[in-house]
């Protein structure tokens, strides 16, 4: 078939019949003066420069006198990229016009929503220009195209890894054409039209080739990269939307439209009103996330603010789907009346997979919602979660097979095999009225008056209201039992918000053995050549975090700036390596000392440049990697300020770039929370303990209590009392400058039990004032043991910290003791459990870190009752601790990356089920095969360095290993029930392939099914 045969093989609308459907469907869209420019002036003038620009040294400053009387006479790499940009824009403006949407189509095409998928990949690509240049595959240049991971044939190859570099090497030496081509960028869209609209590679192949007859082997170079959508030219989405319109970045966030900024945004001079940028119907939106769990269920319901009024919070099952909004508006023009549209998260329009119409012969999903909508609901845009689910089991399947669940589906709708299920847990729009700006609470009474459910289809996603924190953990052990995702913790009272992640939504996961909590996605941006079996080659890298605008110098940001965080090595493949290898090849630049590439990372150590890379790579040219860590620590060999411990690779991440990997700020914000808990004890610096260790007055802390100003070491006025032959019973002075408002008596602990006037005659007596009331002075303060009237107002109104009695008690006491020790009287620094009544919304003090663990305070000598109380708090299991800690101390000396095998899974605890035979039984021969391979899984980790037992209900288990025939639903059941932090169940293939790899690889590669 010849190209014009299949140019009407696939039809298209009329052009004229398409602009006035545009025309009504964006009034005010802008229509340019003249044709768009030629396709060779998008690299000429634009891509090349912005390359170029790209290659600049960017060494530290050059020295003042170096440049001249005048200063510098070149502008930074930043400013050189916003001129080219403007430079164009520009041009464009003033020869084409206003409508610069063909140009952004073709410049940040992976932002074009309009266009479909080619559905071609390298592989299939070199396939079709093999057949169109006519070349034999089996010759070298058809071997470079058909395997272009791999260098050529030729070792000298340049282009090996870089698949649109390697159609140049072969299309320049058998070009049609060897001076730029007549193709206009319109053109080019249209073709590309054609192209994504092409059933398979019969018809996409004529297509192809009429590129080929128009275009030189450069201008074709910079299509694959186009049809590839992996431009890398050396500038974001962020710089264009910026350079464009000033509201740009903000509609995209709300419209993943590239139409629509385009034609909306169309002059810089008027900006988008408030209305105008929340959501449109049948215009997708970046939805609102959870936020990162934090490590106390009381911090979550903290965050929830609950009110006297309104005390709840709602908890959600966090479904393992795939995030889906749906938009439905009313079109008489379909069988049914009504139109649908599907879009995920990431903005993938799902309307050919899940129906547009509810008669739609190819729908997964649709044909089934007659009745899912209440009369009198004309349009809607609903968000949820679609789920893949089990007819036979009644039950939720992975996520994995959601898309063939869904194709099945399609196929056969009457089937009883996996399927798609939608549900539904927000309501964002309703017969044109949004939404977004209704509370939680609002927004799920007009879902449920919106809407009925269709069993095993289409659902209303359920929640259960909640008061107190204590009421998570039983939610949360039930949907391990069922091997869920965790839970998601929602403010009824919260509006709904638009492309953030806020602490409204809460996610809570299952917290497992020997890790923290949440994985980390980060950009490379260095690498280190290995040794022994992995030398020669980059056995680990250099990760980091992106600077955000509010970190860096002002005038100075440069948004592909980066701050180095960890180093890993642990947890590769060799297939990971090689991916990879692949994806980075021929962009890593050694590292110069002398000239280090300030303007994209930034070491620990300033000049002494920490953890010094062998190699770098520009951020917008490297990968994202998935990480797990055992915990997060300080430390000052990273630019962060702290590092991950133990970081393992999870998985690289090839639906993120260095644009949505981990900032600084969301990494702060993230590790804000957790300080503020402190229930991660990797967390902190536990140094306090080193503390106890010392003299009195070294442990001493200087404490600021609600809002105080405290005393200082340097009174020394309090240091003479025991010189002078005071008596320890002797009133204090600790109490000097301070006001209190007593409102109840001491209730606990029950042995000081003190009247309100008893504990007032207290504190006069040892230096405080007394006042009646808690804003007789700004900085009163509130002593409680009861919620009394006068308490319940001061804590409804959060503006101030109420501290229990005993803490009087304690001060007084532990200032006696210090006096008699020729120490100065101080304050105690406030222990959350045994000081604390309620908090104040500002506070802002480091509570957990006054105390240990178990509640052992670091500056309060603990009397003989307390501390059998805490003995008994502590329980089993503190022996591990020394061979944790030597574990620990191996892993910080050697690296994760350089395990030795006989420490690979060292500091683990392995239950294998059924129970492996014991090493010194010679059972071998005689087991069955399951057993068998068990038993050589067993003699592996233990070989290298696990522990294996045989008692399932040790609480030290990491690990559960699984035989082909366990009952896996049972084992999850019974560990829910008993266990806080929960064990990893894998299959033994993480042992085998781990060992065979050596190095631990990512447990959730092998979990159970």
């Amino acid at each position: 078939m010849d190209v014009d045969q299949t140019s009407q093989v696939i039809s298209r609308q009329d052009p004229a019949a398409l602009e006035k459907e545009l025309d009504e469907k964006y009034p005010n869209r802008p229509h340019n003066h003249s044709k768009t420019l030629p396709f060779h002036v998008l690299f000429q003038d634009l891509f090349d420069p912005l390359n170029d620009n790209k290659k600049r040294p960017s060494g530290p400053p050059i020295n003042r006198r170096k440049q001249g009387p005048h200063g510098a006479h070149s502008n930074s790499p930043q400013e050189v990229r916003r001129a080219i940009i403007e430079r164009f824009i520009s041009r464009w403006r003033q020869e084409v016009g206003s409508d610069i949407y063909p140009a952004f189509r073709l410049i940040i095409p992976e932002k074009d929503r309009e266009r479909a998928m080619y559905g071609l990949k390298e592989k299939a690509l070199g396939k079709l220009l093999v057949q169109i240049m006519k070349i034999d595959k089996n010759s070298e240049d058809g071997f470079s195209l058909l395997n272009w991971k791999l260098p050529g044939q030729n070792a000298a190859s340049r282009m090996a890894g870089d698949f649109a570099g390697r159609c140049y090497e072969v299309i320049s030496k058998r070009p049609m054409r060897t001076e730029v081509g007549d193709m206009t960028i319109g053109e080019v869209n249209d073709l590309l039209d054609e192209l994504s609209a092409a059933p398979r590679e019969d018809y996409q192949r004529p297509i192809l080739a009429r590129f080929y007859q128009r275009m030189n082997a450069t201008e074709l170079m910079w299509l694959v990269r186009i049809i590839l959508r992996q431009m890398k030219v050396g500038a974001t989405e962020r710089t264009f939307f910026d350079l464009w319109h000033p509201d740009a970045e903000s509609l995209f966030n709300v419209s993943s439209s590239l139409r629509r900024v385009c034609w909306e945004l169309h002059d810089p001079s008027i900006r988008l009103e408030g209305d105008e940028r929340g959501i449109t119907l049948m215009q997708c939106f970046q939805p609102q996330l959870a936020q990162f769990q934090m490590h106390s269920f009381q911090r979550m319901v903290e965050k929830m603010r609950l009110t006297e009024e309104d005390p709840t919070f709602w908890i959600e099952e966090k479904l393992d789907g795939e995030r889906m909004q749906l938009h439905m508006t009313a079109d008489h023009s379909l069988p049914g009346g009504k139109r649908f549209n599907f879009w995920s998260r990431k903005a993938k329009d799902y309307t050919y997979l899940y129906g547009d119409s509810f008669e739609d012969d190819n729908s997964a999903l649709t044909r089934h919602l007659k009745s899912a909508f209440r009369d009198g609901v004309q349009n809607i845009i609903l968000d949820g979660e679609m789920i893949t689910w089990d007819p036979e089991q009644d039950a939720q399947v992975p996520f994995g097979t959601l898309k063939t669940a869904a194709l099945s589906e399609q196929r056969n709708p009457f089937s009883t095999g996996h399927r798609p299920v939608y549900r539904v847990f927000d309501i964002l729009y309703l017969n044109d009225q949004p939404l977004t700006r209704y509370t939680l609470r609002d927004r799920r009474k007009a879902l449920e008056h919106s809407i009925s459910t269709i069993p095993r289809r289409f659902e209303i996603h359920t929640y259960t209201e909640a008061q107190k924190a204590e009421e998570i953990e039983p939610l949360l052990r039930n949907v391990v039992a069922q091997a869920s995702e965790g839970l998601v913790l929602k403010n009824p009272r919260s509006a709904y918000r638009l492309n953030e992640r806020n602490d409204d939504w809460i996610k809570v996961k299952p917290e497992y053995m020997t890790e923290f909590g949440e994985s980390l996605d980060c950009v490379v941006i260095g690498g280190y050549y290995g040794s022994g079996h992995r030398g020669g080659n980059l056995s680990s890298f250099l990760c980091g975090l992106r600077v955000d605008e509010g970190f860096a110098r002002k005038g100075k940001w440069n948004p592909e700036k980066f701050h180095s965080f960890f180093k890993v090595g642990g947890g590769f493949t060799a297939s990971d390596y090689a991916e990879i290898r692949h994806r980075t090849d021929g962009k890593w630049i050694d590292w110069k000392p002398k000239a280090p590439p300030t303007e994209y990372i930034e070491l620990g150590g300033g000049d002494l440049q920490y953890e010094r890379p062998d190699v770098w790579i520009k951020p917008s040219e490297s990968v994202v990697l998935e990480v797990k860590a055992a915990s997060i620590a300080t430390s000052d060999q990273f630019r962060t300020g702290v590092t991950l411990r133990f970081p393992r690779f999870k998985r690289l991440r090839l639906d993120k770039d260095w644009q949505s990997a981990l900032t600084m700020q969301e990494f702060l914000d993230l590790k804000s929370n957790v300080e503020k808990e402190k229930k991660d004890k990797e967390f902190r610096v536990d140094d306090e303990r080193k503390k106890r260790k010392k003299t009195f007055q070294s442990r001493k802390k200087v404490l600021t209590v609600a809002g105080y100003n405290a005393r200082t070491i340097a009174n020394d006025e309090f240091a003479n009392d025991a010189a002078n032959g005071d008596s320890p019973e002797l009133p204090t002075k600790v109490f000097t400058g301070l006001t209190f408002f007593i409102i109840t008596e001491a209730l606990h602990p029950p042995t000081i039990k003190k009247s309100k006037i008893e504990l007032e005659n207290l504190v006069k007596l040892h230096g405080g004032i007394i006042v009646q009331t808690q804003d007789a002075v700004p900085d009163t303060v509130c002593i409680a043991d009861r919620r009394a009237v006068k308490v319940a107002s001061i804590q409804k109104s959060k503006e101030k910290t109420i501290i229990r009695p005993v803490w009087l008690l304690d001060c007084i006491e532990q200032a006696r003791k210090d006096r008699a020790m020729g120490l100065p009287e101080l304050l105690v620094p406030l222990e959350s459990e045994r000081h604390i009544f309620s908090v104040a919304e500002d506070q802002d003090q480091d509570l957990e870190g006054n105390t240990d663990q178990f509640g052992d305070a670091f500056a309060r000598d603990t009397s003989v009752m307390e501390l059998k109380e805490l003995l008994e708090k502590m329980g089993q299991g503190v022996e591990r601790l020394e061979r944790e800690a030597v574990v620990e101390a191996v892993r910080e000396v050697e690296g994760e990356e350089q395990r030795k095998a006989g420490w690979l899974f060292m500091g683990t605890k392995l239950f294998f089920d059924p129970a492996a035979p014991n090493s010194d039984e010679n059972t071998l021969s005689n087991a069955t095969e399951e057993d068998s391979d068990q038993k050589l899984a067993s003699l592996t980790a233990r070989f290298a360095g696990a522990t294996v037992t045989q008692n399932p209900d040790d609480n030290h288990i990491t690990h559960v290993v699984l035989n082909r025939n366990s009952d896996t639903k049972a084992i999850r059941g019974r560990l829910a029930q008993h266990r806080k932090k929960i064990p990893r169940l894998v299959t033994r293939r993480w042992i085998e392939e781990s060992w065979a790899e050596k190095t631990r690889l990512d447990e959730e590669r092998f979990g159970a099914s």
